[in-house]
């Protein structure tokens, strides 16, 4: 049974929600495709299907969903990309910040002894921004950096993104602070704080780089008006955009009573895993562009593992291919998705747009065709406007999105 309705009929058809929005919830990252802005009518959808039992985030991204339905629920969040956990695990840790009270002081001492510790051993590094540079002089102090990546610094064990990524997404100086703060990190790994100690400094990362949002790659100054906003962020520092992420979690996260879990695999191997009566969120991607291209940076963080990175964009060379960005498999993709939750007697609810590899007919008929006899299938459509993350004319286009509410009678 197929129902096709428009959300402004739909809007106050329903009394009462078993889920809610936490309100507050921290944005962390600059995400292509995040659900931040719709979380509300992504969680109606799931209100709809929801019938007990764990929420699974398929596809978890920036995973704003377990931040929405935190402590009320049991989740399970899912992502192939280890940065996706991080972000997950921060908004679904267990904190009791009384026992840490001078945390927040005890991480900024300690990363500024590690930068003072690097400067001391290599006093010849040092690289100047503030001054009134010509386009030439600040072409020249980024190739300078950049070539850092042939120096050895194995004198300095958290040393990747100052030697991989000095003079591209972000300065040396940046990339020190970064590599330190990560150091720091390490220290509270078998603790709930590693994973706010992380998401702050990826929220630091984000609003420091000088690229578009992810990265993809790192602008070149080309003329003076380049430059001119490229300084803007080579002048900012990390550890400002750290203690305010950092505050925030200290002040909006507290206990989560809700028992979930953090997972990274592959889509079909979590829902091999999921529970029967599970209601899963799928929001895979929807364009050609492979997330791992977006976001290998803080892929590399997370991992901290000195990567080989090739091409201007200082790529990892181990990066994941979603079938849901390649034409020729996105179909089967979702076959493979469909029959599974179908097996697992599980409901679902998907998130796709117009924009898709796939059209939304054919990807429609495919439910059908799939969950017939002990499912009921219902669409949903809501016009939406989607940040394409660029900085030119294109950089947010109107999109269709399409919720396909897939419920087991």
């Amino acid at each position: 049974m197929t129902t096709v309705v428009n959300e402004e009929i739909r809007e106050n058809e329903r009394d009462t929600m078993t889920l809610t929005i936490n309100e507050n919830i921290p944005h962390i990252i600059k995400y292509m495709g995040s659900k931040r802005k719709i979380i509300d009518y992504v969680i109606e959808g799931i209100n709809e299907c929801y019938t007990g039992g764990t929420v699974v985030d398929l596809f978890a991204g920036s995973s704003v969903l377990a931040g929405a339905l935190r402590n009320q629920v049991p989740f399970l969040s899912n992502d192939i990309q280890k940065y996706s956990s991080i972000l997950a695990k921060s908004y679904l840790g267990d904190y009791r910040w009384d026992e840490y009270p001078n945390i927040l002081n005890d991480i900024i001492e300690n990363a500024t002894s590690r930068v003072n510790h690097f400067k001391e051993l290599y006093p010849d590094i040092s690289f100047e921004y503030n001054l009134d540079l010509t386009l030439e002089q600040f072409n020249e102090l980024e190739k300078q950096q950049q070539a850092l990546i042939e120096r050895d610094f194995t004198e300095i064990e958290y040393h990747l993104f100052l030697k991989n990524y000095s003079g591209t997404y972000w300065s040396f100086e940046q990339c020190l602070w970064i590599d330190s703060i990560r150091g720091v990190a390490d220290e509270y790994r078998d603790s709930d704080l590693f994973y706010p100690i992380l998401a702050s400094l990826m929220f630091a990362m984000s609003y420091n780089s000088q690229s578009t949002g992810h990265y993809a790659q790192y602008r070149d100054a080309t003329n003076a008006k380049n430059m001119s906003d490229i300084l803007i962020y080579r002048r900012k520092e990390i550890v400002p955009y750290f203690v305010r992420k950092f505050t925030e979690f200290q002040n909006v996260l507290g206990e989560n009573h809700q028992p979930n879990n953090v997972v990274s695999k592959d889509y079909m191997e979590c829902l091999n895993d999921i529970e029967p009566n599970s209601t899963v969120y799928a929001d895979p991607p929807y364009c050609f562009v492979h997330y791992s291209r977006f976001y290998h940076a803080i892929e590399t963080l997370v991992r901290y593992d000195y990567p080989e990175v090739k091409f201007k964009g200082r790529y990892r060379t181990d990066r994941h291919q979603s079938p849901f960005c390649i034409r020729t498999l996105v179909k089967g993709a979702f076959q493979s998705m469909f029959d599974m939750i179908n097996e697992k007697q599980s409901n679902l609810v998907l998130s796709y747009s117009n924009t898709g590899m796939i059209e939304l007919d054919e990807l429609i008929e495919l439910a059908q065709s799939t969950f017939n006899g002990y499912y009921t299938v219902e669409v949903r459509y809501l016009d939406y406007l989607h940040s394409t993350m660029g900085r030119r004319e294109d950089k947010s286009r109107d999109v269709q999105e399409c919720l396909l509410l897939v419920k087991r009678i």
